[in-house]
């Protein structure tokens, strides 16, 4: 499925000097992953490799990537999916999507679910190269990385949350859940809402696994002397408040 032309290809369309990219590599056929994997590393990238939707989508919420190259047609949840899921909740990172299907109409879908690239199978090596590039070129202000809402600042590629001056030790799922509320200050955000944007359940019927996530997140959140940020509203769900 990829052609092979690395001929000229090792000479071009490398990364950008001194600066070691991160490309989460979303690909089911095991064959083409470990030849673009391979590929790219020897370009001086570095390369995690996943073969199935639902684990991606997993670890592109988790964890801070550069470039995500995923196919369209993967196990799980598909590569569309995957995509439009990721861009819901806020997360940025530029996709190239790989797809055996080449047709106007197939790559506008692809466009139209939030990939910033369309690449058809089979390509050449230096052709994906040199698309990896130009993504990674795009300049880095145009990407939201910090988000601040009120006292809390949270940085989107460090990870990292403050009040004020005072760090909060998060958990991935708390991390999440926090920016999916900061998003949205002042508004009404459900229990359903968060179920299918946070954890990505359609349907969970009587569970208190958001009430146990927001009690862990409050006790993180506010001490003693700060006014609360997340406020309760009864048979409804919760609104993220900024102090006055």
């Amino acid at each position: 499925m990829v052609e092979q032309e690395r001929e000229a290809g090792s000479a071009a369309a490398r990364p950008v000097p001194g600066r070691k990219f991160n490309i989460l590599l979303v690909e089911d056929d095991q064959s083409i992953a470990d030849e673009v994997r391979d590929d790219l590393i020897s370009r001086g990238y570095v390369i995690e490799h996943i073969g199935d939707g639902t684990a991606a989508l997993r670890i592109a919420q988790a964890r801070h990537f550069d470039l995500m190259i995923v196919d369209r047609l993967l196990p799980g949840i598909d590569g569309l999916s995957v995509i439009e899921r990721i861009r819901a909740l806020g997360i940025r990172t530029p996709v190239l999507v790989l797809s055996a299907l080449s047709a106007v109409d197939d790559r506008v879908r692809g466009l139209k679910a939030g990939g910033d690239d369309y690449l058809s199978k089979p390509f050449a090596f230096l052709e994906l190269a040199a698309r990896v590039e130009a993504l990674l070129r795009r300049p880095i202000e145009v990407r939201e990385t910090v988000l601040r809402v009120g006292p809390l600042e949270m940085d989107l590629i460090d990870r990292t949350v403050r009040r004020g001056d005072r760090p909060l030790d998060l958990l991935p799922r708390e991390f999440k859940l926090l920016e999916y509320l900061m998003r949205r200050p002042g508004q009404l955000v459900t229990r359903d809402m968060l179920l299918e944007d946070v954890w990505q359940y359609r349907f969970l019927p009587q569970t208190n696994l958001v009430d146990v996530h927001i009690g862990r997140l409050r006790r993180k959140l506010d001490v003693a002397g700060e006014p609360p940020l997340i406020q309760s509203v009864r048979g409804a769900g919760f609104i993220f408040r900024v102090p006055d």
